[in-house]
Order: C-alpha cells, then sequence, then structure tokens
C-alpha cells in the first residue's frame, strides 16, 4: 500500500524535502514544508488571506482545504474556531479564484527537485535561522524563503540595511548608491537589495567590491 501526501508519493515528497532542508525531519515537518513550498507558488507574496489561513489551520491544514475543496464558508468556519481574526467567506472564496489556477503539486514537487539540483534550500519560520525580523508583518509575511548561495551571507542579514531604486538611475545617483553601499559595509552591514539594473546592481557591486556581503531577494520565486 502506498502513502500519499496531497496525492503524491510520500517517499518522492520527503526525499524532495529533505535535500532542500539542513536539518532533520520528521513527517509532520515534512508534510509542512511541502505545503509552505506548494502555497509559495500559488500566493502572491503579501496575501493576507493566504497568510491568515495558514495561521489559523497551518500551511498543511490550509492546503488541505483548498486541495480537497471544502469550500468557503467550511473553510471560513474551521479557520475562526483557532483564529480570534475572523475571515470572511467572500474572501476565501476570492483567494480561492487566484489560488486554484496556479494549484498544482506536482509543480512543488519539480520546483523541490530543482531547488535542490542547484543547491537552493527552502527555509521556513520554525528554522533556527529564520530572519525574525519578517514576523513584523505578521499575516503579510512570506510562507518561505528559498535561498541560494553561502549560509554566512544568509546569517548576515541579521544585521542588514536594504538600499533600492530606480533601474532607468542617473549617474550621480549610482554614485551616491555606491558611496553609501561602501560606507554601510565597513560599519558591519550587509547590503539587501533586488538585483535589478541601476540601483539595485550599484549597491550590489559596491558592497562586493568593499568585502562586504550582500543579498539578493528576486520576485520571481525559486
Amino acid at each position: 500500500m502506498s502513502v500519499s501526501i496531497f496525492g503524491l508519493k510520500e517517499s518522492e515528497v520527503a526525499e524532495s524535502v529533505r535535500a532542500v532542508s539542513t536539518i532533520e525531519l520528521d513527517r509532520e515537518q515534512i508534510v509542512e514544508r511541502f505545503a509552505r513550498a506548494t502555497w509559495s507558488g500559488i500566493a502572491e507574496p503579501g496575501d493576507r488571506i493566504a497568510g491568515l489561513l495558514i495561521a489559523s489551520l497551518g500551511a498543511a491544514g490550509a492546503l488541505t482545504a483548498i486541495v480537497d475543496r471544502w469550500g468557503a464558508e467550511r473553510i471560513a468556519s474551521d479557520a475562526a474556531g483557532s483564529n480570534p481574526v475572523l475571515i470572511a467567506a467572500t474572501d476565501i472564496q476570492q483567494g480561492i479564484d487566484r489560488w486554484e489556477p496556479r494549484l498544482n503539486s506536482g509543480g512543488a514537487l519539480l520546483s523541490l527537485r530543482q531547488a535542490a539540483r542547484y543547491r537552493a534550500q527552502l527555509r521556513v519560520p520554525d528554522d533556527s535561522d529564520w530572519p525574525i525580523a519578517l514576523n513584523d508583518l505578521e499575516t503579510f509575511a512570506p510562507v518561505a524563503l528559498w535561498s541560494r548561495g553561502t549560509e554566512e551571507a544568509f546569517l548576515a542579514i541579521t544585521r542588514s540595511i536594504s538600499l533600492v531604486g530606480a533601474r532607468a538611475a542617473t549617474g550621480y545617483g549610482e554614485h551616491v548608491t555606491m558611496e553609501c553601499s561602501a560606507g554601510l559595509v565597513d560599519r558591519g552591514y550587509a547590503i539587501v537589495s533586488g538585483a535589478a539594473y541601476g540601483i539595485d546592481g550599484m549597491a550590489h557591486r559596491a558592497a562586493l567590491a568593499s568585502g562586504g556581503h550582500t543579498i539578493a531577494f528576486l520576485a520571481g520565486g525559486v
């Protein structure tokens, strides 16, 4: 008898989740991480309704409700039992309409395999190295982070400053960005930006030229 997780073989899900994790995981943790990986592909960043459902039902519970088509009224009722913030059934239905076209557990499994291939990692709020400042965003916080690079650079985010700006930057703007970035690195800060042309690119380049850490947050997901 084969055991499944969201319609996929448990062995395949477990193997893929463990390949992008840095700690030993039990089955419950594997299911929750796989659910968060799936949510990261179906909900836009800052989706408050997704955040509320995950806070109320857990990532796996919220995903089960969508996959099994509980319906907005039932989901609202179940979420109300574990969260003082009531979610209107109409808001949940609008969320379902946004999420269902992207709902593909097989796609989430492929993302995990591709992430492992390129040595990326899946990080979730329960991890000890999760950037706790993100928790200030509450229900708007990311459900997970996909990261690629050195562990030292990732941990540097706890003392970092963001420098972002226009792609079509002026020469003066790039010069000021270079000085700011280099000066902050000299004071022990990591530089966070979006890896775009213009100001973002100059912030990253100046940080590297100064021997510092720089972290790029990409909008396109894994």
